[in-house]
């Protein structure tokens, strides 16, 4: 219990402290108007409520994230909080925060392209198709997860085929439709109902004298039942994403960007989302860790029924909640990817949409820019996705790697303390690396090999930045003399 309360007053400092650190280096000014007035355009550029953006951009990055990332990273035992804590903390919510003020300094711009800014063209280009491919994927795997459990519900009543037209209607609605219409109006109660869904389920779990882990020197070791071939690093902390860092949030923060009315509350909406995804995450980490008795006891559970984190929400949900517990899994196992699949397919729509530079006030300019992403999201449904979407994590966390560096690019530019993003970018590119080379799905090269190669492309990294460093200054040095 100790750890897990020490966890969340972590998580409440961080936003209470370490925020107003990161605000005040971003340089905010309350004065300047917001792209949600300068650019409105009555579709993806309005103002809306501070309170109201806040649960929709929680909403947004979290989805089954935060439950169903951490429910497989409680395998590895109680060194998962110390990732939840810090990473929220120290990468994760200083990404998102970023990610949204950027945008708003650039109009409202999608990260591919607040990427190009400061990384240049051929990177731009690059994670313009990267982007867009991972928010189709994304878009495409949450239509057949809860098209397939809205199907079992349903047996005598409508086919998966049947609900999967459902989802993809809801999506076209969704992503079309000013942002006030749908998103506006449902997300903020479905972003209560989730963090609501958290809080009752950890009273009840102390209610009912359930014993949560403590991070001691016993427990701070490699729980997972494939511990040699699942290590502590790289693979929780690819595992454990949306909890911690997600560059998927960075795909996410400019749709809020475009609606916030005051850079003051950017600290609230993007560092605060964050914040509160990590206590969803630690909460569902610390019940998964005690509920069936143990780790070890959880890693039975997930072996026995082939890593199906679903199954383990919805045992915990309604022998913890009772009725009230099935209504809210079933809230947290449909709906809640449903709404990050949207926001998703609403992302690739103003990507591609930017860096076409094609307007989407009309109604004809958005169905245009649509009506191919979701041709290739349907055709995505119609193939067994179960490969693609095990490289999607390596992914996710690529694309937040990049975002960081790109932050640490702009913070050197504009002569402020790059280090808050500089040594996160750097750890995470230890990560992703040496999870490439280690993995299964990708080149299952021994550890004596990945983790010196990891940690020297990391290295490497922080050099070409620093010499980045020296050739940006010196360059800055001569156009000064020229001008004097």
């Amino acid at each position: 219990m100790i750890t897990f309360f020490i966890s969340l007053a972590v998580l409440l400092i961080g936003y209470f402290f370490y925020s107003k650190l990161i605000e005040r280096i971003a340089g905010i000014d309350p004065q300047r108007k917001t792209p949600a007035y300068t650019m409105n355009d009555g579709v993806d550029y309005m103002p809306l409520p501070w309170w109201r953006i806040f649960l929709i951009q929680f909403l947004n990055i979290a989805g089954l994230g935060p439950i169903f990332g951490a429910v497989a990273g409680a395998m590895w035992g109680p060194v998962a909080f110390i990732w939840i804590v810090l990473g929220s903390v120290f990468a994760g919510a200083v990404h998102d925060y970023f990610s949204g003020m950027l945008s708003i300094k650039h109009k409202g711009l999608s990260i591919t392209e607040i990427v190009g800014i400061y990384m240049g063209k051929g990177t731009k280009q690059f994670m313009r198709l990267f982007t867009v491919f991972l928010m189709i994927i994304v878009g495409a795997v949450f239509i057949m997860g809860p098209a397939k459990i809205l199907a079992d519900i349903t047996p005598d009543i409508a086919t998966m085929t049947f609900w999967v037209w459902v989802v993809f209607a809801y999506y076209l609605l969704a992503t079309m439709l000013p942002i006030d219409k749908v998103i506006g109006r449902i997300y903020p109660v479905f972003g209560f109902a989730l963090v609501f869904m958290a809080v009752g389920l950890i009273i009840a779990l102390f209610v009912k004298g359930y014993h949560i882990p403590e991070l001691n020197t016993a427990n701070l070791q490699n729980f997972h039942v494939k511990a040699n071939d699942f290590p502590i690093f790289p693979m929780l902390f690819i595992t454990i994403a949306c909890g911690a860092i997600s560059g998927f949030h960075a795909t996410q923060s400019p749709l809020m960007a475009r609606c916030v009315t005051n850079e003051k509350y950017g600290r609230r909406v993007f560092y605060g989302a964050m914040i509160t995804e990590g206590v969803v995450a630690l909460i569902w980490a610390a019940i998964s860790m005690s509920f069936f008795g143990g780790i070890r006891e959880l890693n039975e559970v997930m072996t026995a029924n082939q890593g199906n984190a679903a199954f383990i929400v919805n045992e915990i949900s309604n022998s913890l909640l009772g009725t009230l517990g099935g209504l809210l899994a079933l809230l947290g196992v449909v709906a809640a990817p449903i709404t990050s699949g949207d926001t998703a397919f609403r992302s690739a729509r103003l990507i591609v949409a930017d860096f076409m530079n094609f307007k989407q006030g009309p109604i004809k300019n958005r169905l245009l820019v649509s009506v191919p992403l979701f041709a290739i999201g349907f055709l995505l449904t119609q193939i067994d996705f179960s490969i693609i979407w095990r490289y999607f994590a390596w992914a996710n966390q690529t694309l937040a790697t990049v975002v960081l560096w790109t932050i640490s690019i702009y913070l050197l530019q504009e002569r402020k303390l790059y280090w808050i993003t500089l040594i996160p970018a750097i750890f995470m590119t230890a990560v992703i690396v040496t999870y490439l080379l280690l993995a299964p799905e990708g080149f299952s090269l021994s550890k004596d090999i990945a983790y010196p190669t990891g940690i020297a492309v990391a290295v490497l990294s922080a050099i070409g930045f620093f010499i980045y460093q020296n050739k940006y200054f010196t360059r800055e040095l001569s156009r000064v003399r020229v001008r004097d």
